[in-house]
């Protein structure tokens, strides 16, 4: 298990750390920066072929620095390895196989030390992404409603075929969420979790936005009909797949599950 510094880099909003650490999982080192001290942790995935500072970059932590700095929220921004499954141009096989991997990474490695940082002793985490990173939140939910109690997803994907086409095999399914909760038997534990949860999918109607649309509504559709409660808030014509969008979308959002009194 990586050894994490505990030593903050201060900033006035909110305090930072940054970390790169080896992974038995994925076999290489990793990057990682957390936000914040105290809190609820929320597991954040960047965009495709994103990296850890990318939620601070493009504005998201900023927006965020009220709970963050309130001792409300710490934010986990990992790296990403979409260059190799996702958006990558080999064998798709291999290419599953990584995305795979991935997750194990992230429910393995990464979420164990997020819930004793700083000697907290959480259950759960949220988990959210935007874009490409939104699928990764719906496989890291869907797949261990057990480890994560709440996503925020935002114009993401719920399914793989942007990515893979119609090609399938027994792991790319696994992480296919449209298609892995549709499979699920009726009388499967997961799906009382799932209902215990708090599911969020936001996107606007804007530009760029057709597949993020087309696949919340799938979604939408599926839980709908297995009876599981979930948030699908579809935003306006004028909001466009695009961090402004996302950085409105994320405070609405965040108010409503951590008031700041």
């Amino acid at each position: 298990m990586p050894s994490w510094p505990t030593p903050w880099i201060g900033r006035p909003e909110v305090e930072i750390s940054y970390h790169k650490d080896y992974s038995h999982v994925l076999g290489r080192d990793m990057e990682l920066k957390v936000y914040g001290h105290a809190g609820r942790p929320c597991l954040v995935f960047p965009c495709q072929a994103g990296r850890p500072w990318d939620f601070e970059n493009f504005g998201m932590v900023s927006v965020l620095a009220p709970w963050v700095d309130a001792g409300l929220l710490r934010l986990f921004c990992v790296d990403s390895l979409d260059d190799e499954s996702l958006s990558g141009h080999g064998d798709p096989g291999a290419r599953a196989w990584q995305l795979e991997q991935y997750h194990h990474y992230v429910a393995g490695e990464v979420l164990p030390r997020m819930l004793t940082w700083g000697g907290a002793s959480d259950a759960t985490a949220m988990v959210m992404g935007t874009s490409a990173g939104g699928l990764h939140a719906a496989i890291s939910i869907f797949r261990r409603p057990d480890l994560f109690d709440t996503m925020i997803w935002l114009s993401g994907l719920f399914d793989t075929r942007h990515y893979f086409g119609e090609w399938r095999d027994a792991t790319l399914y696994e992480n296919s969420p449209l298609d892995f909760v549709s499979g699920l038997p009726n009388d499967h534990p997961w799906l009382d979790r799932y209902r215990q949860r708090t599911l969020i999918a936001a996107a606007g109607q804007g530009d760029w936005e057709e597949e993020a649309l087309a696949s919340m509504r799938a979604m939408d559709t599926l839980l709908a009909g297995r009876g599981i409660p979930a948030t699908f808030d579809y935003w306006g014509h004028d909001v466009p797949h695009d961090w402004p969008s996302w950085q409105r979308m994320i405070a609405h959002f965040m108010g409503k599950l951590l008031p700041l009194e």
